[in-house]
């Protein structure tokens, strides 16, 4: 290999074609290996050789320059929630933007703005990503689609509780999370249940489908009675709702999450009922807090769609922008049983 000892000095960024004759190859053997372009034919000594060329030299490809030889921009956006939504979300992002670095693009996450549909859109496009994807947020509807295909931007998914006029959808269904809790909750001989949903409104967008599944359920079983109960994350208010539950002689009970139903779980032993014995509980989404409560809390697991296929399937539309709009399940739900129900 060349000696880099001239470029370190120069002054200057280094350039492609300074990797090119650090690493005793053509500019266009560069930009194969350092874009990440599928197809070219280069072994992987090769690929090795420019990579620590680049390395030595401090050499980083320019994204604009790239973007506008190809055509595109190599960004897929990911639009964040305007909620806390834990620990499950951040790790299928962490394995989605591994997948799609994989494949030769970057993953960008886009903070919430406070701004709703095309307003919201509008921010978007200005980063001209290849594709957005809205991961469990609200703030696109069908006039956010719009302003996005107007910009160029062929490609736009939404990842939620229901789709989205004009965008392909993967749906996340919570509706089958409340059924299958309300289920769990009759067979093990629950007739009076408590459905908890966050007073924090901002949840609703979730809870409210969970809620929706569990009431709906329920209505198979005529001996059965759904009473929907608000709770909020504060110790205080949590005391005074389990005063509720003793009055109304709740028997089983539903909580939107594993952090509500540990919130509730804590409540209803300050207020003398025993779990699950007086009240049985089930949660939803399989956190650690849950197996971390004590007794160990039964839950509702959610298992996503693997990120790779979530990956496969943005790069797939991208390399087509006028498939007409796709919808698909991207969850399968399943019955954790432990302690308290």
């Amino acid at each position: 290999m060349a000696s880099m000892s001239s470029q370190s000095s120069a002054g200057t960024p280094p350039t492609s074609e300074d990797v090119a004759r650090a690493a005793g190859v053509s500019r266009a053997t560069v930009s194969y290996v350092l874009n990440n372009t599928r197809g070219g034919r280069v072994s992987e000594a090769t690929r090795e050789r420019v990579r620590e060329a680049a390395l030595q030299l401090g050499y980083v490809p320019h994204a604009v320059a790239r973007a506008l030889r190809a055509g595109r921009s190599g960004v897929v956006l990911l639009t964040a929630p305007a909620v806390t939504a834990g620990p499950l979300f951040a790790q299928f992002f962490a394995e989605l933007q591994s997948a799609l670095s994989e494949l030769g693009y970057t993953a960008v996450l886009y903070g919430p703005t406070g701004y709703r549909g095309a307003e919201a859109a509008r921010r978007w496009a200005e980063l001209r990503p290849d594709a957005v994807l809205s991961l469990m947020d609200d703030s696109l509807d069908e006039h956010g689609v719009d302003v996005l295909h107007r910009a160029g931007i062929g490609v736009v998914v939404s990842a939620g509780p229901a789709p989205v006029p004009g965008a392909h959808a993967l749906v996340a269904d919570q509706v089958q999370v409340g059924a299958m809790a309300l289920e769990h909750l009759v067979a093990v001989g629950r007739r009076n249940i408590g459905v908890v949903v966050p007073a924090d409104v901002s949840l609703r967008g979730f809870a409210e489908p969970r809620f929706s599944g569990a009431e709906t359920a329920a209505r198979a079983h005529p001996s059965v009675t759904v009473v929907r109960q608000e709770l909020s994350l504060d110790e205080g208010a949590a005391a005074r709702w389990a005063e509720l539950v003793v009055e109304a002689r709740v028997d089983g009970l539903f909580a939107y999450n594993d952090e509500y139903a540990s919130v509730a779980v804590r409540a209803l032993q300050d207020a003398g009922l025993r779990v699950p014995e007086d009240v049985a509980v089930v949660g939803a989404d399989d956190l650690l807090i849950g197996r971390l409560l004590r007794p160990k809390l039964t839950t509702v697991r959610m298992d996503f769609t693997p990120a790779r296929e979530i990956a496969a399937m943005l790069d797939r539309l991208i390399g087509a922008p006028g498939t007409p709009a796709e919808t698909r399940s991207y969850l399968r739900t399943g019955l954790v049983i432990r302690e308290t129900a």
